[in-house]
């Protein structure tokens, strides 16, 4: 049968959710607790997120075997066994022809920042900035809202062929200690919510304009080009 899972891990231990050759993933082991269970499936993911990327909410399904249908005693066990940075959440029978990827309808993606200065328990799960100017970063993260080319904000050197993207709906807003990022879209480029938190952090010290935002999503100009550090990205949700 065909389970959905949604699991949340710390991504500062791993190189990336997807299985790679001889790497440490978050794919790596959850099939090595599905294998502790003699249960050989493999694992389709809702989305990559790269090295360091947290998730709170990302989303898989596999094949499992039918007699498994205590799906909590399922879930109990294999937290067990996984490592304490990875936790499965929740788990739900699904139709045979769902895949976790492909009818993803939006991914809500994450990014904490604080302007306490971190501490050794903290400084892996958001990122430190001295000041925030609210007005300003609510008014310039509405600047992503639509469809965009954003050949500008994605890493060098990937794959993507097609680089237009449509983004529904951004907002910025302070929880307690805790300043957030958030973006909604079907997908993302490599790195394009890391260069955009970037590029509007930049704005946020002064060092670029709201209009030099514009020139970039207009592929006019390629003004800002390094992503911020990864350890401040979630992914939060996988809507279906």
């Amino acid at each position: 049968m065909n389970l959905k899972f949604t699991v949340a891990y710390d991504g500062s231990l791993y190189l990336g959710s997807q299985k790679q050759p001889n790497k440490n993933t978050i794919e790596d082991e959850l099939l090595k607790a599905f294998k502790t269970l003699n249960i050989e499936t493999s694992i389709v993911l809702s989305g990559r997120t790269d090295k360091e990327v947290h998730a709170t909410g990302q989303v898989f399904n596999c094949i499992i075997p039918d007699f498994w249908t205590d799906f909590f005693k399922l879930q109990e066990i294999l937290n067990k066994r996984l490592p304490s940075s990875i936790q499965i959440r929740h788990i739900v029978k699904v139709d045979e022809n769902f895949h976790s990827r492909f009818h993803a309808k939006k991914r809500v993606y994450r990014y904490l920042i604080t302007t306490k200065p971190t501490t050794p328990f903290n400084d892996k799960f958001i990122t430190y900035v001295k000041s925030v100017d609210e007005k300003l970063l609510k008014e310039a993260i509405k600047e992503f809202i639509g469809v965009y080319d954003f050949k500008y904000f994605h890493k060098t050197g990937s794959d993507k062929d097609i680089t237009i993207r449509e983004i529904f709906e951004t907002a910025f807003y302070k929880h307690k200690d805790i300043y957030v990022f958030k973006f909604v879209a079907n997908s993302y480029l490599r790195s394009q919510i890391r260069l955009m938190v970037g590029f509007l952090l930049a704005i946020n010290d002064k060092k670029l304009t709201i209009e030099d935002l514009k020139k970039q999503l207009r592929c006019e100009k390629n003004i800002f080009k390094i992503p911020i550090k990864a350890n401040g990205l979630y992914l939060a949700k996988i809507k279906y």
